[in-house]
């Protein structure tokens, strides 16, 4: 199958890519840039697709973003993330929508912010929209995506949660500091953080394009943890203490509202639609996670 990626640079897009190119698959990537290299399409998030490249592309994976928690969040650069995700998802489901040999499906990337902060509550996909920008943003980023549906393409929105990678995100940022024995919980560490692996991850996404699902679809591990827990997991991981408290107030003065919406919220987010569907977790518990992705060379 020819499969059309945004994103595909980044962790998982590129994890993506590498595990769809290995089975056979035909990868196009979509660059910002003049195309370099044979596979790479032009496209502008601003609002302009080189469409002809996209003709008869089986599936398209839309990963494509500013990065959430790259940046301290101030006025400017929330707006940077919103316009990333919106306008972006909005300029590559109207493309899609307009070819004449349009793909059977369109996988777009989707948060866990969509629920806010859960509290000890299981959050499923029929759990009402949460407060705050990152619900009010993954709600405008997802509604983004109608004009492909309304073409009649298999809109997917896969709502991931924190994905765990040495190679980057939370876990790559923190493992250099739980392995010098500088690790601790975040607050009292009672919140509830919604995980899954990279592997595990890139296996959804391919159910996914593969399937028939459609809509809503959390990408979780069925286990979601405490961050005391999963801090007493990584420690435990890399043979390290991990006695430190990152209280509230130094992380809000350095990364903004991102510390209460991201690092101190509490999301109890669960798969049902994809375990329901049959989607098989590779590591559906935290220890055997880690412990998998440590071990990745």
């Amino acid at each position: 199958m020819k499969i059309a990626i945004t994103g595909a640079s980044g962790l998982i897009g590129s994890a993506l890519a590498h595990s769809l190119e290995t089975d056979g698959h035909q990868v196009l990537r979509l660059v910002r840039r003049e195309p370099q290299e044979p596979g790479e399409v032009r496209w502008n998030p601003g609002g302009d697709v080189d469409t002809a490249a996209l003709e008869g592309v089986g599936a398209v994976v839309h990963l494509a973003g500013a990065g959430i928690g790259d940046r301290r969040w101030n006025e400017e650069y929330k707006r940077r993330i919103r316009d990333s995700r919106v306008a972006g998802t909005r300029t590559i489901a109207t493309a899609l929508a307009g070819l004449n040999d349009r793909p059977a499906v369109l996988v777009c990337g989707s948060a866990v912010g969509y629920y806010g902060d859960t509290g000890d509550r299981e959050a499923g996909e029929d759990a009402p929209q949460g407060e705050g920008f990152l619900a009010r943003l993954v709600a405008d980023w997802e509604a983004a995506a109608r004009p492909a549906a309304d073409a009649g393409i298999r809109l997917v929105l896969p709502r991931t949660g924190v994905v765990l990678s040495r190679r980057g995100g939370v876990l790559g940022r923190l493992l250099p500091l739980f392995k010098l024995g500088l690790g601790g919980r975040l607050g009292g560490g009672r919140q509830w953080m919604s995980w899954i692996s990279l592997a595990d991850q890139v296996a959804a996404l391919r159910f996914l394009i593969d399937g028939d699902l459609s809509g809503p679809v959390n990408l979780t591990a069925p286990q979601p943890v405490t961050n005391a827990e999963y801090t007493k997991a990584l420690a435990r991981a890399v043979g390290r203490p991990a006695p430190w408290v990152a209280p509230k107030l130094p992380l809000r003065l350095a990364m903004g509202g991102f510390a209460d919406e991201a690092l101190f919220v509490s999301q109890r987010v669960v798969p049902r639609r994809l375990t329901e569907a049959g989607f098989v977790f590779a590591h559906p518990e935290l220890a055997g996670a880690l412990q998998a992705e440590l071990a990745r060379r």
